[in-house]
């Protein structure tokens, strides 16, 4: 319960700053704005206040705004999407992006303000750092570590071995304990969410080229806390390092699925998302601030996309009809943006049921 309502409260606030950002540059442009929805229709129940309803609607994972015009008629009419020009379009179809990377910005500041947890990369980071682990951020498929139910963010604590705990403070503490007793079994000591807990693990002799005897990847992490005046452009940095890296990240996801025909394995879908949500919620506050930030860092790379029915399919369209100097056919447009939204709703499902199984 406490998962599905976390879970909801960030998905309603990044789908709200994301909306907001179409409805606001709609409105300061003079287009009428025929709906605010939240979520997808079928409708459950909306409140009309002047010329717009603000609707609440069944599927939960998205939200919309209507705009007078915006499928290409009432050319002539005020206030209506396609009587403007190109470039007032353009401003309010991306206008959802930019608010969804300047509410990252504002997590982030937040977080370098109240302290946010990072990797420890050198010494200067480590001195300054509080509340030091050993963390694990990456865990490979079918390795020891999975099969004993370590997960990602679990702090290393020690090891117990005949009736004896051994402490660890170095991630090369841990590896060479592992290392040392390939193909022994032992009693990992972690803590998840602030709780002690014990796992039995057997290090492999023989790991997987590119894997450790555990499968796992570790991290030396700490709290790091800067002035007001230092996390604000900290925080413009990191949203915009955070932005590169995802584009990146998204870049070799399309690459292995137009190469190889398949998703790479660590996508996840709804459930998995707040599966992760929740986990960072009960890890700590400054845990849910970076990851909100991530999540709507991704989500404004992904609208904006050249992809059919996301904001940079229509910002695409757009562009083209500035050049050809004409709007490109609306029947064949419908087509296109309804094919790509039918095939992100087979993708969503398709990553749902991989999560499901995950969990399963």
């Amino acid at each position: 319960m406490f998962t599905a309502i976390i879970f909801l409260v960030v998905i309603s606030v990044l789908i709200f700053v994301h909306e907001f950002g179409h409805f606001v540059f709609a409105k300061r442009a003079g287009m009428r704005v025929e709906e605010f929805g939240f979520g997808f229709p079928p409708r459950l129940f909306g409140v009309k206040k002047g010329e717009t309803v603000y609707s609440i609607n069944l599927i939960p994972f998205g939200g919309f705004v209507k705009i007078l015009g915006e499928e290409g008629g009432h050319a002539g009419e005020p206030g209506s999407f396609s009587a403007k020009s190109i470039w007032t379009r353009l401003s309010v179809v991306v206008a959802g992006v930019m608010m969804n990377f300047l509410l990252a910005v504002f997590l982030l500041m937040l977080g370098n303000f109240l302290g946010l947890r990072i990797g420890l990369v050198d010494d200067n980071l480590s001195a300054n750092a509080k509340n030091k682990q050993i963390q694990i951020i990456q865990i490979a498929e079918n390795s020891p570590a999975q099969i004993a139910d370590l997960r990602l963010l679990d702090e290393i604590v020690g090891f117990k071995k005949e009736n004896s705990v051994i402490y660890v403070s170095a991630t090369k503490e841990v590896q060479d304990f592992v290392r040392e007793n390939a193909g022994v079994k032992s009693v990992i000591l972690i803590k998840r969410a602030g709780q002690p807990l014990e796992k039995e693990i057997l290090p492999r002799k023989n790991p997987p080229e590119g894997q450790g005897a555990l499968g796992i990847s570790l991290a030396l992490t700490g709290v790091v806390s800067y002035p007001w005046y230092e996390s604000v452009w900290r925080g413009v940095y990191d949203a915009v390092i955070l932005t590169i890296n995802t584009i990146l990240g998204y870049w070799m996801l399309i690459k292995t699925l137009l190469i190889k025909g398949k998703l790479m394995a660590d996508v996840s879908g709804p459930i998995g998302i707040a599966t992760m949500t929740g986990q960072a919620a009960r890890i700590g506050l400054n845990y849910l601030i970076q990851f909100v930030a991530m999540i709507s860092v991704n989500l404004a790379v992904l609208n904006i996309i050249p992809f059919p029915a996301l904001d940079g399919g229509r910002a695409v369209t757009l562009i083209i009809e500035k050049i050809k100097g004409s709007p490109i056919n609306r029947k064949v447009e419908n087509m296109v943006n309804t094919a790509g939204f039918a095939l992100l709703i087979v993708l969503m499902i398709y990553v749902t049921v991989k999560d499901l199984i995950r969990i399963f």
